[in-house]
């Protein structure tokens, strides 16, 4: 008799684990993309398990066997990093469905249903869930990757923290860590006779974390360096994976292994980091705002159900920390290198933010109260996220069914925007949309583009980047230093060639010749 208990049981366990994987592969990707196929969505038919990865790669494979390599400095580069999008876009509209693994797509290059998501304020709308699943070893479940009243509770928490009077009071600090950068540069240069060849998206790199660091945390780069360069390492090796396949992060293949690794140090490392600022801060800072945000109710939200108390609030605290030091460094490093490098091929452009500093800054060191006044240094940064927008795809998902423009946006579907492409377009931005014009926004964002909602660098709607302060003012004092103190040109080193690792990156770097003025 109990040999058939067990029996049953077993077959019970079997049966309702084939049911749950009929269900996780094919049943509920088939349904999803039905609700979307008979509103007059369509897209490429995915294969079993891998959705339409294979023909991604191949649609891929065939541009880079053709014209991969970008001719000089060519901005129109969304085209080639995400073929896919171009491809299917033409075939299907600007809106249509595709898959990775098991999870469906909702791409919406429709800048009508992009203006009603804009203004949406439900929870509702919220991020993918494999953010903080399948990216978590580098996301967690922060401020960046998670949703709902979670994300809510976080956001109250930290969107305060970069309110435009908070970041004033830190420019003093980004010009003392600027200042470092600039006496090292000065003494490349006096050893090379005047004239060095330098690559400068890694020393800005160090610049942001050291000054994210100081800014967020209350240390210095030195006590940050090894987490940073252990994110980078991470940030590398994650941007090679294939998201969505069913137990693919499970396995342990060599990059899991690593990503396991990194990420259990790099855990580790900011709770050494953490318990080392409290015990040595006297003032109540952003590191204390994150652990009060720790102890206030976190074990209510549904993500925290089933941990303790102290483990939920260490889980808060490492996760914050992960989306401040990535999202607060590795974007404003990388977008202070494409300026640089579009001062640099267009000289005519520097010449005028230079005169502007002049006039501005007049003892070369900016302060909170000048920054506004930076008129041309705006509109280039500007155009240069217009350009090379950190994030080239905005991913959102529908956590409960939602409607834009009549399209009922089903449970479960994610969502793409193609930042990139839409910044570039000509019907929006004209003739010139893939030029560097940065006198396209002389008069504002508003009148830059026919429908201002497809220049989106820092997200749209209330899930809008809550650091865009803090990152503008840090991009204007390191430039105001630099371009002070230096004037650039490209180096016949420098290769174009933009690639997408989780942000939009300079796949081999940004070389640049620095000549003291």
């Amino acid at each position: 008799m109990a040999e058939m208990v067990i029996l049953s049981a077993v077959i019970g366990g079997v049966v309702g684990l084939l049911f749950y994987l009929y269900n996780l592969l094919l049943l509920r990707p088939k349904l999803l993309r039905s609700k979307l196929q008979k509103q007059g969505i369509n897209g490429p038919a995915p294969s079993f398990l891998l959705g339409n990865i294979p023909e991604m790669k191949r649609i891929q494979l065939q541009l880079t066997q053709k014209d991969r390599n970008l001719v000089g400095l060519d901005h129109d580069w969304p085209s080639t990093v995400f073929p896919f999008v171009e491809k299917w876009k033409n075939q299907y509209g600007p809106m249509f469905v595709y898959s990775t693994g098991n999870l469906q797509m909702l791409c919406i290059a429709d800048i009508e249903m992009i203006k009603e998501m804009s203004i949406c304020t439900s929870l509702s709308l919220g991020k993918p869930s494999y953010m903080s699943k399948e990216r978590g070893p580098i996301l967690g479940n922060g401020i960046i990757s998670s949703s709902g009243l979670f994300w809510a509770h976080q956001r109250k928490i930290i969107g305060p923290e970069f309110y435009i009077d908070k970041v004033k009071g830190m420019v003093n600090l980004m010009v003392d860590s600027t200042k470092s950068l600039l006496g090292s540069w000065e003494s490349r240069i006096e050893s090379k006779g005047g004239t060095a060849e330098i690559r400068v998206d890694q020393d800005l790199r160090s610049l942001a974390a050291d000054i994210i660091s100081r800014a967020c945390f209350g240390s210095n780069y030195s006590k940050g360096q090894e987490i940073f360069l252990k994110l980078g390492s991470l940030q590398k090796i994650m941007s090679k994976g294939m998201v969505g396949v069913p137990g693919l992060r499970y396995l342990p293949s060599k990059n899991n292994r690593e990503i396991w690794k990194l990420e259990k140090e790099i855990n580790s490392m900011i709770l050494r980091t953490v318990k080392q600022q409290i015990e040595a801060s006297y003032e109540k800072d952003f590191l204390q705002r994150i652990l009060e945000g720790a102890m206030t109710d976190v074990h209510d939200y549904e993500f925290y159900n089933g941990l303790s108390t102290e483990i939920s609030q260490d889980k808060f605290i490492v996760d914050n920390c992960k989306s401040i030091y990535f999202a607060g460094h590795e974007t404003s490093a990388i977008t202070t290198s494409w300026v640089l490098l579009l001062l640099a091929a267009h000289p005519e452009w520097q010449a005028r933010v230079r005169a502007e500093l002049l006039e501005v800054c007049r003892d070369g060191f900016p302060d909170a109260d000048l920054l506004p006044n930076l008129k041309t240094m705006t509109k280039v940064i500007q155009e240069t996220l217009r350009l090379y927008p950190p994030v080239g795809l905005l991913p959102r998902e529908a956590l409960q069914d939602i409607k834009f423009k009549d399209i009922v946006i089903p449970r479960g579907m994610g969502i793409r925007i193609p930042v990139a492409m839409l910044q570039q377009d000509p019907d929006l931005w004209g003739s010139d949309a893939h030029q560097f014009n940065p006198e396209r926004f002389a008069h504002g964002i508003s009148a830059a583009c026919k429908i201002p909602q497809a220049y989106m660098p820092f997200g749209i709607g209330p899930r809008i980047c809550a650091g865009q302060h803090f990152a503008m003012t840090e991009l204007k004092v390191m430039l105001s230093l630099i371009l002070s103190k230096f004037c650039v040109s490209v180096s016949p080193k420098y290769h174009h060639s933009p690639v997408y690792r989780l942000v939009v990156v300079p796949e081999h770097g940004v070389n640049l010749y620095v000549t003291k003025i």
